[in-house]
């Protein structure tokens, strides 16, 4: 019995010694950050955080307090904070406009912004204009990125959902006879169309709101 309660103990040390075993590294700042993302990965971010706060306030001008300040990006936008997220990601982007990754980095502003779209059209879409401008710009400056393809059916969606908001207003313009702002409308949004069902409708609109006009 005693021999069995050894080994036990043993047993219990060992786990425990593996369990807090640290990731190697050249640096304190190198195992600080493996040891982050090793949390990250688990999803324990609080305790991530502070694995980067440590290297941040500790080793500000070590090789890996950039790359802490991308991860502490990342684990917003794993958290769902969307708009913080985004504007760590900004603030990222231009601290270190020659970041080799920054194609990444504009893809992930793009993404924050993406995720606060709403559910419906017509509702506020600032968000997704502000996603549009991220993914274009990730598509000029990074074309050969693996994130292009992504960002371009991301603008085709978004494009699509303010082109019905753009819609939606002007059929209430003139839903509600305020005809020359429905026809101000109506005639903006055939300049750049996509929606093709949706041409002779607006036409017919555009004659329907001058004529009151002119009665």
């Amino acid at each position: 019995m005693k021999i069995l309660t050894f080994f036990l103990i043993i047993f219990s040390f060992a786990l425990i010694s593996c369990s807090t075993k640290r990731p190697e590294g050249s640096t304190e700042a190198e195992i600080l950050f493996k040891e982050a993302k090793d949390l990250m990965s688990k999803s324990r971010y609080i305790q991530a955080t502070e694995k980067l706060n440590s290297i941040r306030s500790q080793y500000p001008y070590s090789y890996y307090a950039t790359h802490a300040e991308l991860l502490q990006a990342d684990i917003l936008f794993a958290q769902e904070n969307y708009a913080e997220a985004a504007s760590a990601y900004i603030l990222f982007r231009d601290f270190h406009p020659k970041y080799n990754e920054l194609g990444y980095v504009i893809f992930r502003i793009s993404e924050s912004f993406y995720r606060q779209l709403p559910s419906t059209f017509d509702r506020d879409l600032t968000a997704g204009v502000e996603a549009v401008k991220y993914y274009r710009e990730l598509i000029d400056n990074y074309p050969n990125t693996e994130y292009v393809k992504d960002a371009q059916t991301r603008i085709n969606q978004i494009e699509d959902m303010l082109e019905k908001k753009e819609i939606y207003i002007a059929d209430f313009y003139f839903r509600t006879k305020d005809y020359e702002a429905a026809k101000a409308r109506y005639e903006d949004i055939l300049k750049t169309l996509k929606n093709k069902d949706e041409k002779l409708r607006i036409l017919t609109r555009i004659d329907e709101a001058a004529s009151h006009i002119n009665h």
